[in-house]
């Protein structure tokens, strides 16, 4: 048996010399966040190779409404460049009875996030024989120790809780530096990374998906110097995108809603005027942007659109469209951010616009 301490080589200009076994496993995550793990299970954060792995988390997602695969999707952006979606939490991960069966039929995974035990013998002495064992506090001057427990807590209603970060490399992961520890069932663990709504409502923030931004445009495929290029997206083609993100065993959920308010042009050229002059085109109520063109309209300003002053030379211009969606969220506490919000969302896609010149004759 053998104790394994996963580390970063530096952080902070803190320097750790580890050593590491060639036999070590590395464990994988589960897949697909619209059918999640599933918190009640006999395995806890087991994943699929049997190890216990902190990078897996049971929080389940779900999509009330948008977000649901159809069409192409992506990945919302943040128009705060120094916001980060949580680093780590702590959540429920075995009861007494799954922990037993756990370490009785494998015995080898993550009791920590930075911390791996392998080989049955550490986890009975901690939790089956009530020896204490360090927690792994980067940011201390010596770990701090985690007392025993005995057979398991068996007869004890409540949870083993275990740090999870869904990248153990993020240097902010080593904040939760505890190994697995016991929480009485209905209560939270008091520490300050314990999950909060808040928590949830930046983990579902960071799975929102939505639609890609093709906007229309006349003329299509091919604009006119000084002549305007019409830009609308029609009624209903962007809808609201909600999120909700539920920690299992603990009552804990959060929704986070995502509305398209506005769509920002960039010609992709300086040799062009946009309408608005700020490029910015309000979305209404309806989910409608701008006003389709109109046979007759060619000469008229449109409300929202382009003004293209010189022709592409056989490469085409990467007319942007950027759609910014409001973030709202509500928690099971009562909470709604009102306290401290979420950064707007942004969605990003470009189109080629060629652009030709026509040459008249006046006599």
């Amino acid at each position: 048996m053998y104790r394994h301490k996963r580390a970063l080589a530096t952080l902070a200009a803190t320097t750790l010399t580890i050593s590491l076994s060639a036999t070590t496993a590395h464990a994988i995550g589960v897949g697909n966040d619209k059918k999640p793990s599933n918190g009640d299970n006999a395995t806890g954060h087991a994943s699929k190779d049997g190890t216990l792995s902190a990078s897996v988390s049971t929080i389940r997602v779900s999509y009330p409404s948008g977000g649901d695969g159809g069409g192409k999707e992506g990945n919302l952006g943040t128009v705060d460049p120094n916001w980060e979606p949580p680093a780590c939490w702590y959540e429920p991960a075995f009861t007494a009875g799954q922990l037993k069966k756990f370490v009785d039929t494998d015995g080898g995974g993550d009791v920590g996030i930075h911390e791996s035990w392998f080989g049955e013998g550490l986890w009975t002495d901690h939790y089956r024989d009530g020896k204490p064992a360090d927690n792994f506090d980067l940011h201390a001057a010596t770990n701090s120790s985690a007392e025993g427990y005995e057979n398991y807590n068996l007869g004890k209603d409540g949870y083993f809780w275990r740090g999870v970060a869904p990248d153990p490399n993020d240097p902010r992961s080593w904040d939760c530096g505890r190994i697995m520890f016991w929480v009485d069932a209905g209560e939270v663990p008091d520490d300050p990374n314990a999950p909060t709504p808040k928590t949830l409502a930046e983990y579902a923030y960071n799975k929102i998906r939505v639609p890609e931004t093709e906007v229309e445009l006349k003329p299509k495929g091919k604009s006119t110097v000084n002549l305007p290029t019409w830009v609308w997206l029609d009624k209903g083609t962007f809808k609201d995108v909600k999120v909700r993100a539920a920690l299992p065993n603990t009552g804990l959920w959060a929704e986070t809603t995502a509305k398209p308010v506005a769509l920002h042009l960039d010609p992709g050229t300086e040799d062009a005027e946009v309408f608005p002059a700020s490029g910015d085109c309000e979305i209404s109520d309806d989910g409608s942007l701008g006003t389709p063109y109109t046979k007759g309209a060619a000469d008229k300003t449109p409300p929202c659109g382009i003004r293209y002053l010189r022709a592409t030379d056989g490469t085409p211009y990467r007319l942007s469209a950027g759609v910014t969606w409001q973030i709202t969220w509500e928690g099971s506490d009562g909470s709604d951010g009102s306290d401290g919000g979420l950064p707007d969302g942004t969605f990003e896609t470009t189109q080629d616009i060629n652009v030709q010149e026509i040459q008249s004759l006046n006599r």
